[in-house]
């Protein structure tokens, strides 16, 4: 069941509500009357969340592992 929940399909799904999410968000909150600095705060967390939606994607797969054992060496 955690395998499915952890895999890299649902990395990116949710990594890409994120980007919607702090987006809407942010933009919500500066159109209603942010100053400045919180703005440039919501920015930086939209861009974190782009970030972190880019290094799900384009984060190297592991190198599959060939696996050797004695049965190898074996003839059958």
């Amino acid at each position: 069941m955690l395998k499915a929940l952890f895999s890299q399909g649902m990395a990116e799904w949710g990594t890409a509500s994120l980007v919607f999410v702090s987006g809407a968000m942010a933009g919500r909150l500066i159109a209603t009357g942010m100053n400045d600095v919180q703005a440039a705060g919501a920015l930086a967390a939209v861009l974190g969340a782009i970030t972190a939606a880019v290094a799900v994607r384009v984060w190297p797969a592991p190198a599959p592992v060939k696996v050797r054992s004695d049965r190898d060496d074996r003839r059958l």
